[in-house]
């Protein structure tokens, strides 16, 4: 059975239609990332971890993540906002540890290093050269670029999304660099 970034999507496109029903407004956007968000990683995990489910479309250690990204997108932003440390502290076992029931960012580098095998710089290489990047605002303007051109403009992932009243076809233009 395969676990696929696509599934990270479909949950954030359903917290999306919330928002356009206004189930939820911008006042519960910080609690949809840290706690509903959250909630959701901490099941995919279990279930990843119970069920053996296997990434599909894996880059291997080119990759943030075999399963998730907006962890990182999302975590590298309230780092940005509140964070207690720099970047190239994150992949160190004395932060991640401590701090990953607080920053989304340091749970996914816990849970990569639970489930991985050997040097972090060997099985994770693009976190490991990411953790080098001076300031936290730099690693967020990078993932969100990276989630654009990984995630939402690779037809293998659009392909499973299904538009409608709440979700429309309407092409964004491409983020512009900085």
């Amino acid at each position: 059975m395969f676990f696929l970034i696509c599934h990270e999507l479909a949950f954030v496109l359903f917290l999306l239609c919330l928002c356009k029903i206004e189930a939820l407004t911008e006042q519960d956007s910080r609690a949809m990332v840290l706690k509903l968000f959250a909630r959701y990683l901490d099941l995919c995990r279990k279930l990843q971890r119970t069920y053996y489910l296997e990434p599909a479309g894996s880059k291997g250690q080119w990759c943030l993540d075999d399963y998730q990204f907006l962890p990182f997108l999302w975590g590298s932003s309230q780092l940005t906002d509140d964070g207690p440390l720099e970047p190239k502290q994150a992949i160190d076992e004395r932060f991640y540890r401590d701090l990953s029931n607080d920053y989304l960012y340091l749970s996914a580098i816990k849970f990569i290093n639970e489930v991985k095998t050997g040097p972090f710089f060997e099985h994770s290489s693009t976190l490991h050269d990411i953790s080098n990047v001076a300031h936290w605002s730099k690693v967020n303007q990078g993932m969100i670029k990276m989630y654009y051109g990984e995630v939402l403009d690779k037809f293998p992932i659009a392909q499973h999304i299904l538009f409608g009243n709440l979700i429309s076809f309407d092409p964004v233009p491409k983020p512009t660099g900085e």
